[in-house]
């Protein structure tokens, strides 16, 4: 993928500029995130202290009021069904108990009103939604409260106020902190359990008083059993341990174990007037009474537990946060002066490096040269001091950047004195330049694992391709001497690695798209050779190609080996151009006094040595197109897993970055001569 570049009036252009941009950008990430951080915990603090107040003025009235309704909606049915004085004075009484439950609800809502109005949970609405059913009580109990009105009419419209007290209890339970929130989730499924038993109570009232259970009843009933089942235990079981000794006393009882019986007793009786006679629901009004009662204590005391835990001011809230915060501002204040005192340094390392540089580029070495063409002696120790190679890496850069000046001078002192084995001198300054710039690439490499910012690391890449380059001639001139290369590997490197470490041998590499590969590895002793072609190929291709264009880098498993293609998208070559060429590419003999076809007698020689057989062709989209047939001999069908891997993965390369070639290959893998 092609990075896209900053404007040259946006990129800091002094060394000082890029570091101090490096390193302000980390820490004003860092203080942003503190920042957020702390509003964050200011927000949660307020909200939770916000929740607390109102569910400390409303849980309570509002669980008062459900558990008065259910009491009203029982002795409702109860006398609708079957009416009679002492019913109507129960009725009465219930009445009461409601009605000084709403009062005590409009209150609780009266005083949390402007806090509830800040919740984010939809609050208010069911607020107001349960205050309106509380305001129409007497509407409602002229409806169905009076002889004559059907029990199923009041079993509905009370259970649906109920339902509207549970959606403000769960509303007020998810506005508290995570472990307040779990502990009030399971105290509201304690209260749905505990709403069923009173449906089935309210149910079996209505039944017995009309002397049968209609079919529609039945069902309700039987929902109402299973429901309460399904949470009471299971919800029980959820519970602290403190709080869970109560409920299990009501589980454990007499009275839920009677409660359980005549429950058995009237589903498998089914609906119509068997189901609630004399004989099978004996007890019931005593047991049901005593659970309800039993779950309502239980529940006031779990319920009070659970809301007290909601402290927006507790370790579980502000602890963690708090400490976030403190150790945010430290790890800020900490980072700056570390950044200050790292940037400092890293600011005269780097200006003590490149003023050492420029004096050597542009007065030392110049004179030196000057006094050798003038066929005047140099002392090179004098010159150029070679300095060990201890400290970081820019120290090693200016230990390399030293032994380059030597080398040097030492070839140019070398090339005034020696006026014949031109052939010898080519070849020694080759090695010795090799050596050089393994250890710059070697250096680069660690530089480039080093580097953060992607535009230094960008400049980095640039200077290990043009090393990778002058590598890459160095051993040009070798290969055309007639004698190997440094580079070796003893052990087989996939065919994937080979082909990206040749397109990152050439400056253009992210014009280059390599396509699938076979799973397929090269010998050792031909890795280098290979590489070297390869690069060869697709420095031309890019080279005599529009820069918009793409170049196609293919392979494909045959029969006799295995074809690499490199095509471009250039303006071609015409007949005879390109038979001359190819006869060059596979001459005996090469011509090395035709100096702009040093890159083809290359080719030339390393295909010779490794007996590939390559040629060039018209591409059908009116480039070249390069063949290259790899022999079989040369193959190796053992690839280690994790190389496998990569390559069925593929290696598309449509657009993206490539590492420089010093860092595609895995570094065990070059422990041949000098790489």
């Amino acid at each position: 993928m092609r990075v896209p570049r900053t404007p040259a009036r946006l990129r800091p252009r002094s060394v000082r500029a890029k570091i101090v941009a490096l390193l302000m950008l980390p820490i004003v990430s860092l203080m942003a995130l503190w920042g957020f951080a702390a509003v964050t915990t200011a927000s949660s603090i307020g909200a939770l202290e916000t929740a607390k107040d109102v569910n400390s003025e409303l849980l309570a009235p509002v669980g008062d009021f459900v558990t008065a309704l259910q009491g009203e909606r029982s002795a409702t049915l109860r006398y609708v069904a079957a009416p009679s004085g002492s019913g109507l004075a129960a009725l009465k009484t219930a009445r009461t108990a409601t009605d000084k439950a709403a009062s005590a609800l409009l209150d609780g809502v009266n005083a949390s009103s402007s806090d509830a109005a800040l919740l984010d949970t939809g609050l208010p609405a069911r607020i107001t939604r349960l205050q309106s059913d509380a305001g129409g009580l007497p509407t409602l109990r002229t409806e169905v409260g009076v002889k004559g009105a059907a029990p199923s009419d009041a079993f509905t419209k009370y259970s649906a106020i109920i339902e509207h007290g549970f959606s403000v209890t769960g509303a007020l339970t998810g506005d508290q902190n995570t472990d307040a929130t779990s502990e009030a989730r399971v105290v509201l499924e304690l209260s749905r359990a505990r709403e069923a038993v009173s449906q089935e109570q309210a149910l079996l009232a209505a039944g017995r008083g009309t002397g049968t259970l209609t079919t529609n009843q039945y069902a309700l009933f039987a929902g109402a059993v299973a429901t309460q089942r399904s949470l009471l235990k299971p919800a029980v079981a959820d519970l602290k341990s403190e709080h869970r000794a109560a409920y299990n006393s009501v589980l454990e009882s007499d009275s839920y174990t009677r409660l359980q019986a005549v429950e058995n007793r009237v589903r498998s009786a089914g609906p119509g007037a068997s189901a609630v006679s004399a004989g099978l629901v004996t007890g019931w009004d005593g047991s049901s009474s005593a659970v309800l009662k039993g779950l309502t204590k239980a529940e006031a005391g779990a319920g009070t537990a659970a809301a007290a835990k909601a402290n927006p001011f507790g370790w579980d809230t502000l602890g963690a946060s708090g400490v976030a915060v403190v150790l945010g501002l430290v790890g800020v204040l900490l980072s700056l002066l570390v950044s200050v005192l790292v940037g400092r340094g890293l600011i005269v390392e780097l200006l003590d490096l490149r003023n050492s540089a420029l004096e050597v580029a542009g007065r030392r070495l110049p004179q030196a040269m000057r006094r050798l063409h003038a066929g005047q002696g140099v002392d090179i120790d004098l010159e150029a001091p070679m300095r060990r190679l201890v400290g970081d890496e820019l120290a090693q850069v200016g230990t390399a950047l030293t032994a380059v000046q030597r080398a040097a001078l030492k070839a140019a002192s070398e090339r005034a004195e020696l006026l014949s084995g031109i052939s010898g001198v080519y070849v020694s300054l080759a090695r010795r330049s090799q050596v050089l710039l393994h250890r710059q690439l070697d250096l680069l490499s660690t530089m480039e694992q080093r580097q953060q910012d992607v535009l230094e690391l960008q400049d980095l890449y640039r200077v290990d391709y043009l090393a990778t380059r002058m590598r890459r001639h160095s051993e040009s001139l070798l290969i055309l001497s007639g004698i190997a290369p440094g580079r070796s590997w003893r052990t087989p490197i996939p065919l994937a690695d080979v082909l990206r470490a040749a397109v990152a041998e050439i400056e253009d590499a992210t014009r280059v798209q390599i396509w699938a590969v076979p799973r397929v590895s090269v010998a050792g002793g031909s890795v280098a050779d290979v590489i070297h072609l390869l690069a060869e190929l697709v420095e031309n291709a890019a080279a005599f190609s529009p820069p918009s264009t793409k170049v196609q880098l293919r392979a494909a498993r045959m029969r006799d080996g295995v074809l690499i293609e490199v095509e471009d998208s250039g303006f071609g070559m015409n007949e005879e151009a390109m038979a001359d060429a190819n006869r060059k590419i596979q001459a005996q003999k090469v011509d090395l006094l035709d100096a702009k076809q040093i890159g083809l007698f290359v080719v030339n020689r390393l295909a010779e040595r490794q007996g590939l057989r390559v040629e060039l062709r018209q591409s059908p989209n009116g480039g070249v197109t390069a063949a290259v047939l790899i022999p079989e001999q040369l193959l190796r069908d053992d690839m280690p897993v994790h190389d496998r891997a990569v390559a069925e993965g593929g290696v598309q390369g449509q657009g993206r970055s490539l590492a420089p070639a010093s860092a595609l290959i895995p570094r065990q893998r070059l422990s041949g001569n000098g790489a």
